[in-house]
């Protein structure tokens, strides 16, 4: 599999003045040698026109080994919602490394990220800590099956649980593979997944109270696990009462609510969507923004759920969960999570959205801009906003990621299925740049037919 998925800038664009991406090119192809890909992570793969190769970054900024300065919308996949090396943060885990960095034990910054995170979130009566998203997932996931003594787990099609062989599936299957849509089909997200760890899972369209009661009412569900905006793919807000009606069916029937808040947790709100939403969970996780860029990730909850990991003989482990100098970050992080952050970061991503909405509209392009001033999704040639994975599989995602790779060679670096992450440091002058090379891209873009 190649790493170079394009080469050069369309005919229609003066290639005079735009960016170049050899140097990175280049690098990527060297250290293949040496890294599968020359990445280390699939979703970094085949990126247009290469994955790059970064020196450094400084606030919304990030600067490349070819020397350019990109404004950057990746945000590390949704982290750095206070931008790049904020000094806060950077000076309190240069003072943690000064004291030392595993303990194989406890510390008290360790505790004070805890006690954030639980004045913050409001189901985080208690909670742990891990490294990464996909594992505090899988800790939900046993902990709802323990605690009800059920096997079955009910996910959605689109929303992504981390990478593991039991919740990979139907992340974002081709329609033409998932079976009818009120009776999804599970696909399977990788070659060597077991085709049975799929047994105790159910697959349902999101944004459907009906179907998930009829499935609720079998009582045989230990847990519904979702993303309560469903932001990994699409930024689709959940339909009114949908999730007053998700919490009023998990009670009714004894199964556990999960939310996954790895990409909403800490960035829609200081609680994440539970707090922008009002409805509470079982149990949460977390990662991405509660950190800035840290592999910080954690579970939280009721009491009595999250207390079986110390009693109820339910195992959660890590040799990395709680590392000091992570935790300092963590902590630096929550406490910089003002509301004036919040709300700058909504002003300047609706800033963001209104300007590409009349860039698309004067330019003749059929496009939704949809989401939260912290996180929103571009979908081109739908025609209405999507409701689920089903509305949203029908953007064309070819004609997207020419876009993405338009905006690239013009200084703006943007994910290739739609999300945009903003962080504190993307202010008005980097709005209105951004604007003007999302204008020039399509403009470029409908010059060579490609729009």
């Amino acid at each position: 599999m190649s790493v170079l998925t394009t080469s050069t800038p369309s005919a229609a664009d003066d290639a005079a003045e735009l960016l170049r991406f050899d140097k990175s090119a280049e690098t990527i192809r060297k250290h293949a040698q040496w890294i599968s890909g020359g990445v280390n992570s699939n979703f970094r793969l085949n990126i247009s026109p290469t994955p790059l190769v970064f020196e450094r970054g400084e606030g919304p900024y990030l600067y490349d080994v070819d020397g350019n300065r990109l404004i950057d919308y990746y945000l590390g996949m949704g982290p750095m919602i206070l931008g790049h090396k904020p000094q806060a943060l950077v000076d309190a885990v240069k003072s943690q490394i000064d004291k030392g960095i595993l303990f194989a034990g406890q510390t008290a910054i360790e505790a004070e990220a805890a006690r954030l995170v639980c004045e913050m979130v409001p189901s985080a009566e208690r909670m742990r800590f891990g490294s990464s998203g996909s594992e505090v997932d899988q800790a939900a996931i046993r902990l709802a099956r323990a605690a009800t003594g059920k096997r079955k787990i009910i996910k959605f099609e689109g929303h992504y649980h981390g990478w593991f062989d039991n919740v990979l599936w139907s992340t974002a299957p081709s329609v033409a593979s998932a079976g009818p849509e009120n009776a999804p089909i599970p696909v399977i997200g990788s070659k060597g997944q077991l085709p049975e760890s799929a047994d105790d899972l159910t697959v349902l369209p999101w944004n459907d109270l009906e179907i998930l009661e009829a499935h609720l009412r079998e009582r045989d569900v230990a847990g519904v696990i979702m993303e309560a905006a469903m932001c990994n793919q699409g930024s689709i807000h959940p339909a009114a009462g949908y999730l007053e009606g998700v919490r009023a069916a998990c009670t009714k029937y004894g199964a556990i609510l999960i939310f996954d808040e790895v990409i909403t947790g800490f960035r829609l709100a200081p609680g994440g969507a539970q707090e922008k939403f009002g409805v509470t969970p079982d149990i949460s996780t977390f990662g991405k923004a509660i950190a800035n860029g840290f592999p910080v990730a954690a579970i939280a909850g009721r009491a009595d759920l999250i207390d079986m990991f110390t009693t109820g003989g339910v195992v959660h482990g890590g040799t990395y969960n709680a590392q000091p100098v992570a935790m300092a970050a963590t902590a630096a992080t929550l406490r910089s999570l003002t509301p004036a952050v919040y709300d700058k970061i909504g002003a300047s991503g609706t800033a963001l959205m209104e300007g590409f909405r009349e860039v698309f509209a004067r330019q003749g392009v059929t496009a939704q801009v949809v989401g939260f001033g912290q996180v929103f999704h571009i979908a081109l040639g739908l025609e209405a906003p999507a409701r689920n994975y089903r509305d949203l599989a029908q953007m064309n995602k070819p004609a997207y990621i020419a876009l993405t790779t338009a905006l690239l060679y013009r200084g703006v670096r943007a994910l290739e299925r739609g999300a945009w992450f903003l962080s504190s440091e993307h202010d008005a002058a980097v709005i209105d740049e951004s604007i003007a090379a999302m204008n020039d891209a399509v403009r470029a873009l409908k010059a060579a037919g490609t729009l």
